[in-house]
C-alpha cells in the first residue's frame, strides 16, 4: 500500500515502524486520470460513496476495488481520519481461469503457491468447483493467508496452508519453499497476468517443476462518478494498493 501525497501536509499519523514485508512511500506527485482509460459518469452511487466520509473534509482517498476498502476505512477512522472511497480498479478473469478447476481435479501437485488475496479468492472458487481435492498451499504472507482463515477453522478440510516465507516477497518465497528430498517437486502457481516471472524462475532454478496459470488480471474501471472524482482531486492523500490504480506524473 502506498500513500501518495498530493500536497504538502503534516503526517496524518505518527510514522509506525516499517513492517517486515512492506513499506509505505509518500510521494509529492500529481495524479493523472487518463480520459482514454477512465470515463467520468454520474450515477446513483454518488451519495453512497460520499457517505463513507463523515465530514466534508476527507483526508485520504481509498482506491481498491469496490467492497474491498472497508478494513482501511475502519482502521483510519479509529484515528479520526476520514476517507473518500473512489474505486479505480477491478479484477477480471485471466486467460487460464477456465482451466484452473480441471487442472486441480485431474492433477496432484506438491505445492499450490498463492501470492495475493485475489489469487487466493480465485483459487478457492476453482478448488471448490474441482471437488475440494487435497492440496498443500504456500502463501507469500499473512494478508494472503487470511483468505483461507474461515476454511482453516473447520475441523474437516482438505486444504493445508503449510508454508509462508521469512519475508513476504516472491523472491524469498521461491528461495525458501521446502523441497521434498531430491525428487522433482511439482508446483501450481495461479497468478495475475501482470505478475512477474520471478517466482517460477526462482523455483525452476531450484529444480521445481512449475505450472503457471494466469487466472485473473487487474484493470482500471471503465467509469468513475464525476462528482466523487472532483471531490477526490481536492483530497491531500491517495492510498494506492495496485500499480494499475492510477497513472503518476512527477511534477
Amino acid at each position: 500500500m502506498e500513500l501518495l501525497s498530493l500536497s504538502p501536509l503534516s503526517p496524518l499519523l505518527p510514522p509506525p515502524p516499517p513492517p517486515p514485508c512492506s513499506s509505505s512511500l509518500q510521494l509529492h506527485s500529481r495524479i493523472s486520470f487518463s480520459p482514454s482509460r477512465i470515463g467520468a459518469s454520474s450515477s446513483s452511487l454518488t451519495s453512497q460513496v460520499i457517505q463513507h466520509t463523515p465530514t466534508s473534509n476527507p483526508k485520504v482517498v481509498v482506491t481498491r476495488e469496490r467492497g474491498k476498502n472497508s478494513k482501511l476505512i475502519d482502521a483510519l477512522a479509529e484515528h479520526g481520519i476520514n476517507c473518500l472511497e473512489l474505486p479505480l480498479i477491478q479484477h477480471t478473469q485471466g486467460p487460464d481461469f477456465d482451466r484452473l478447476a480441471s487442472v486441480l481435479s485431474e492433477t496432484a501437485f506438491d505445492w499450490i503457491i498463492i501470492t495475493s488475496p485475489e489469487a487466493g479468492s480465485v483459487f478457492l472458487e476453482a478448488w471448490k468447483a474441482a471437488g475440494t481435492p487435497s492440496v498443500r498451499v504456500g502463501v507469500v504472507g499473512a494478508g494472503t493467508a487470511s483468505i483461507f482463515d474461515n476454511l482453516m477453522q473447520s475441523s474437516k478440510h482438505s486444504l493445508d496452508v503449510a508454508f509462508a516465507p521469512s519475508k513476504a516477497t516472491g523472491k524469498i518465497l521461491a528461495s525458501e519453499l521446502p523441497k521434498d528430498g531430491n525428487r522433482r517437486c511439482t508446483v501450481l502457481y495461479p497468478a495475475s497476468v501482470k505478475a512477474s516471472n520471478e517466482i517460477e524462475e526462482g523455483l525452476s532454478s531450484r529444480g521445481f517443476q512449475v505450472m503457471r496459470l494466469n487466472t485473473y488480471t487487474t484493470v482500471l474501471v471503465d467509469h468513475v462518478d464525476q462528482i466523487v472524482l472532483e471531490k477526490a482531486l481536492s483530497v491531500p492523500v491517495v492510498a494506492v494498493a495496485s500499480p494499475s490504480a492510477v497513472q503518476l506524473k512527477q511534477p
